[in-house]
């Protein structure tokens, strides 16, 4: 189940993007910060927290992972505009679903903070000029990565996971409308 973090679903590329494009990516950023509210909706605790799919994480603990990743992505894409080159920890997903018992988190209060986390992000990297998007940490797994090229990851993190969120519902006879 684990997977190389942060889980972009789209090719790198060397290229810097225009302000305009940066600009849709926050927007894009942030349209999703109702997504996960949306993936647990008609869903029981139960049905949550269900592995309907045998050997992959649950409704639940795709929701807290996304959750516990954008917060991850808070904090680097601040430390990447305020420090020169830090160091970005990568973090074994897999051991946080294992040992942190997502299972008792209140899904409700985590799908609020995505979203309120979402929106704030979206609000700051709005004021951060297009040229600190060039600016870079050094990520233990994936080199030096540009603020950029984070962002650009993290539009697509949730989408990623809609697709198993997707496949999950089928399996529980609730496919998402």
């Amino acid at each position: 189940m684990s997977h190389p973090e942060p889980d972009a679903a789209s090719t790198p590329s060397t290229s810097s993007p225009s302000p305009a494009q940066l600009l849709r990516w926050i927007d894009d950023y942030e349209a999703d910060a109702a997504r996960p509210a949306r993936w647990i909706a008609g869903l029981s605790r139960e049905e949550c927290l269900a592995h309907p799919i045998p050997g992959t994480w649950s409704v639940q603990e795709l929701v807290v992972h996304v959750l516990e990743s954008d917060l991850v992505a808070t904090h680097r894409f601040r430390r990447i505009v305020a420090e020169h080159l830090p160091i970005l920890y990568a973090y074994d997903e897999t051991a946080f679903v294992q040992r942190l018992d997502y299972g008792r988190v209140d899904l409700a209060q985590a799908c609020d903070l995505f979203a309120l986390n979402r929106r704030f992000t979206a609000t700051w990297l709005r004021t951060v000029a297009p040229g600190d998007f060039e600016r870079a940490g050094i990520h233990t797994q994936r080199g030096k990565v540009a603020l950029w090229e984070f962002l650009r990851s993290y539009v697509n993190h949730p989408r990623h996971h809609e697709t198993f969120l997707l496949a999950k519902r089928e399996k529980l006879g609730k496919p998402l409308v």
